[in-house]
Protein backbone atom coordinates (compact mmCIF):
# COMPACT_ATOMS: atom_id res chain seq x y z
CA UNK A 1 0.00 0.00 0.00
CA UNK A 2 1.57 3.26 -0.83
CA UNK A 3 1.79 5.74 1.42
CA UNK A 4 0.00 9.26 1.76
CA UNK A 5 1.46 12.27 3.26
CA UNK A 6 -0.79 14.16 6.13
CA UNK A 7 -1.77 16.83 4.02
CA UNK A 8 -2.79 14.27 1.62
CA UNK A 9 -4.66 11.98 4.38
CA UNK A 10 -6.15 15.77 5.71
CA UNK A 11 -7.40 17.04 2.37
CA UNK A 12 -9.37 13.95 1.92
CA UNK A 13 -10.96 13.63 5.10
CA UNK A 14 -13.70 15.89 4.75
CA UNK A 15 -16.78 16.24 1.82
CA UNK A 16 -15.80 20.15 1.63
CA UNK A 17 -11.57 19.65 1.52
CA UNK A 18 -12.40 16.59 -1.52
CA UNK A 19 -14.14 18.94 -3.35
CA UNK A 20 -11.47 21.75 -2.83
CA UNK A 21 -8.91 19.08 -3.80
CA UNK A 22 -10.86 17.79 -6.87
CA UNK A 23 -11.15 22.13 -7.72
CA UNK A 24 -7.40 22.41 -7.52
CA UNK A 25 -6.78 19.83 -9.51
CA UNK A 26 -9.16 20.72 -12.37
CA UNK A 27 -7.27 24.22 -12.51
CA UNK A 28 -3.70 22.46 -12.78
CA UNK A 29 -5.36 20.37 -15.48
CA UNK A 30 -7.14 23.79 -17.56
CA UNK A 31 -3.30 25.46 -16.54
CA UNK A 32 -1.69 22.90 -18.25
CA UNK A 33 -4.24 22.78 -21.13
CA UNK A 34 -3.75 26.42 -21.21
CA UNK A 35 0.07 26.22 -21.49
CA UNK A 36 -0.40 23.67 -24.59
CA UNK A 37 -2.57 26.04 -26.23
CA UNK A 38 -1.06 29.03 -26.04
CA UNK A 39 2.47 30.35 -27.98
CA UNK A 40 5.23 30.46 -25.06
CA UNK A 41 5.59 34.03 -24.51
CA UNK A 42 1.64 33.96 -23.55
CA UNK A 43 1.82 31.12 -21.87
CA UNK A 44 4.58 31.95 -19.25
CA UNK A 45 2.32 35.11 -18.62
CA UNK A 46 -1.34 34.01 -18.20
CA UNK A 47 -2.34 32.01 -15.18
CA UNK A 48 -5.62 29.71 -14.65
CA UNK A 49 -7.17 31.85 -11.76
CA UNK A 50 -10.31 30.35 -11.44
CA UNK A 51 -13.30 28.12 -12.92
CA UNK A 52 -16.93 29.33 -11.68
CA UNK A 53 -19.24 27.24 -13.37
CA UNK A 54 -18.18 26.91 -17.08
CA UNK A 55 -16.49 30.53 -17.01
CA UNK A 56 -12.92 30.38 -17.06
CA UNK A 57 -10.63 33.11 -15.53
CA UNK A 58 -7.45 33.63 -16.75
CA UNK A 59 -5.14 36.36 -15.11
CA UNK A 60 -2.29 38.19 -17.05
CA UNK A 61 0.31 40.08 -16.13
CA UNK A 62 -0.09 43.32 -18.67
CA UNK A 63 -2.87 44.94 -20.34
CA UNK A 64 -1.00 44.59 -23.49
CA UNK A 65 -1.16 41.05 -23.15
CA UNK A 66 -4.99 40.76 -22.13
CA UNK A 67 -6.22 42.96 -25.22
CA UNK A 68 -4.52 40.10 -27.11
CA UNK A 69 -5.70 36.94 -25.37
CA UNK A 70 -9.36 38.69 -25.32
CA UNK A 71 -9.24 38.71 -29.50
CA UNK A 72 -8.05 34.77 -28.94
CA UNK A 73 -10.90 34.12 -26.73
CA UNK A 74 -13.01 32.51 -29.58
CA UNK A 75 -10.09 29.73 -30.69
CA UNK A 76 -9.58 29.16 -27.48
CA UNK A 77 -13.31 28.12 -26.69
CA UNK A 78 -13.13 25.90 -29.40
CA UNK A 79 -9.21 24.31 -28.56
CA UNK A 80 -10.48 23.65 -25.22
CA UNK A 81 -13.82 21.92 -26.83
CA UNK A 82 -11.71 20.20 -28.67
CA UNK A 83 -9.45 18.93 -25.72
CA UNK A 84 -12.81 18.20 -23.98
CA UNK A 85 -13.10 20.90 -21.96
CA UNK A 86 -16.48 22.70 -22.35
CA UNK A 87 -16.34 26.69 -21.45
CA UNK A 88 -18.98 28.89 -22.11
CA UNK A 89 -16.80 31.97 -21.62
CA UNK A 90 -13.27 32.87 -20.54
CA UNK A 91 -12.33 35.60 -18.70
CA UNK A 92 -9.49 37.56 -18.70
CA UNK A 93 -8.24 40.25 -16.26
CA UNK A 94 -4.76 41.50 -15.17
CA UNK A 95 -3.49 40.61 -12.23
CA UNK A 96 -0.32 42.80 -11.66
CA UNK A 97 2.37 40.85 -9.55
CA UNK A 98 3.22 41.57 -6.41
CA UNK A 99 6.02 44.59 -6.19
CA UNK A 100 8.94 43.15 -4.07
CA UNK A 101 11.80 45.62 -3.58
CA UNK A 102 15.41 44.24 -4.58
CA UNK A 103 16.62 42.72 -1.46
CA UNK A 104 19.71 44.80 -0.76
CA UNK A 105 23.35 43.12 -0.88
CA UNK A 106 24.75 41.36 2.40
CA UNK A 107 27.49 43.66 3.86
CA UNK A 108 30.89 42.13 4.25
CA UNK A 109 31.79 41.63 7.16
CA UNK A 110 35.20 41.13 8.65
CA UNK A 111 36.28 39.46 11.97
CA UNK A 112 40.49 39.76 12.61
CA UNK A 113 42.96 36.82 12.82
CA UNK A 114 42.61 37.12 16.85
CA UNK A 115 38.64 37.23 16.95
CA UNK A 116 38.70 33.67 14.86
CA UNK A 117 41.20 32.05 16.64
CA UNK A 118 39.59 32.85 19.86
CA UNK A 119 36.17 31.41 18.52
CA UNK A 120 37.91 28.29 17.04
CA UNK A 121 39.63 27.56 20.32
CA UNK A 122 36.13 28.36 21.55
CA UNK A 123 34.28 26.02 19.74
CA UNK A 124 36.88 23.36 19.93
CA UNK A 125 36.84 23.33 24.39
CA UNK A 126 32.87 22.71 23.92
CA UNK A 127 31.74 19.30 22.98
CA UNK A 128 31.74 18.18 19.74
CA UNK A 129 27.81 17.50 18.79
CA UNK A 130 27.24 20.78 20.40
CA UNK A 131 24.85 23.18 18.11
CA UNK A 132 26.70 26.23 19.46
CA UNK A 133 29.85 24.62 18.59
CA UNK A 134 29.01 23.44 15.19
CA UNK A 135 27.71 27.33 15.02
CA UNK A 136 31.23 28.31 15.98
CA UNK A 137 33.24 26.14 13.38
CA UNK A 138 30.92 27.40 10.60
CA UNK A 139 31.46 30.84 11.47
CA UNK A 140 34.91 30.45 11.94
CA UNK A 141 35.14 28.83 8.39
CA UNK A 142 32.87 31.20 6.67
CA UNK A 143 34.31 34.37 8.36
CA UNK A 144 36.53 36.80 6.19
Amino acid sequence: MASTSPIETYLGSGDSLARLQAHAGRLLRLQRLLGELLPDYMAAACKVANLKGEDLVIHVESAALAVKLRQAVPSLLADFARAGVLLRDIKVKVAVPEYRPPTPPVEARHVSDSTRAGLGALAASLPADSPLARALKRFVRNAG
